[in-house]
């Protein structure tokens, strides 16, 4: 991408948009061209067709999606299809008819199968049943991975599309239900430690095994990649290591400074077991994360204070 290339982030005001903003701003990059959701409603295909035909960007990144955590994805489960089809089906079909240079695509980890063996490779999509606590989010995230193979397969658009483990840092969400594991936590542990309480209450048994990827790791990523990488097919985007619920959990409370015991509330579910992305194909092209849990996670509980108050 040359420095005076326009650029166009799909939810440029979310977690992903904003941390990839922010690392284009640092690589010297100015010319955006930005939609808020009440400025451009992505689900409604004429006005997006009548933005990219307006605007013309050269390059696209598509990081605008309905997203959630466990409660919401089974909550919403009808929105999250629709929404995340409408918006990935209009911004890709107009891009291609723009003529868009490249296109970079933000999948999701949940779009592999729940039982996939570990760790999981780009090989392993559809292969086997998805996780149903997030289904509905996942077929609409494997729906635009296939959109972008296809338009590259019949137009030859350079779109790519990469996966994404679990996420967290500045600009998340706190929602004390529909967020994710470590947002709700961060707040769920904060309030135990304000309000005297001598338990934090988790969801699930603290089992299952996860991946985090600190947000602006993520973004350095989606810039490396839409310099570097040109291929038909997705890419796998994470640490290469895991830990349990449990174990975050216990981090976070040491992060906020909640010295009272964790409860379980077994009646809620754990999700996937295990899903550690096989991030082998990005070591391989030079790309490696560099914020590590402990600070990432002092950074994220910094940015809670600030927007919590």
């Amino acid at each position: 991408m040359e420095k005076k290339s326009k650029i166009y982030i799909a939810g440029h005001l979310g977690l992903v948009g904003s941390a990839i903003r922010r690392k284009l701003e640092a690589e010297g990059y100015t010319n955006f061209v930005l939609r808020s959701l009440h400025e451009l409603d992505l689900t409604r295909q004429q006005d997006v067709h009548d933005f990219f035909a307006a605007e013309k960007p050269d390059y696209v990144f598509l990081a605008a999606a309905k997203v959630g955590g466990i409660r919401a994805n089974d909550v919403y489960s009808a929105q999250f299809v629709y929404e995340n089809l409408m918006i990935e089906c209009n911004i890709i079909h107009s891009a291609w008819q723009q003529g868009v240079k490249k296109l970079l695509f933000l999948g999701s980890s949940c779009i592999y199968p729940k039982m996939a063996p570990q760790p999981i490779t780009e090989g392993s999509l559809l292969t086997g049943l998805l996780e149903t606590t997030n289904e509905a989010y996942a077929i609409a995230k494997i729906a635009g991975i296939e959109l972008c193979r296809m338009y590259r397969k019949q137009y030859g658009s350079n779109f790519i599309s990469v996966m994404p483990t679990n996420l967290y840092g500045p600009g998340d969400t706190y929602h004390p239900e529909d967020s994710h594991v470590i947002p709700a936590l961060i707040r769920r542990f904060h309030e135990a430690k304000t309000q005297g309480l001598s338990e934090g209450v988790c969801w699930g048994t603290g089992s299952p095994r996860r991946d985090f990827l600190f947000v602006d790791d993520l973004a350095a990523a989606c810039f490396f990649l839409m310099q570097a990488y040109n291929e038909d097919g997705h890419i796998n985007i994470g640490t290469g290591t895991d830990l349990t619920i449990r174990e975050i959990a216990e981090l976070i409370a040491e992060t906020t400074g909640f010295k009272g015991g964790i409860a379980w509330d077994t009646s809620k579910p754990d999700g996937t077991p295990q899903k550690l992305l096989d991030v082998s194909k990005l070591h391989k092209l030079g790309w490696h994360h560099t914020i590590e849990l402990r600070l990432g996670l002092k950074i994220a509980y910094e940015d809670f204070l600030k927007r919590y108050q």
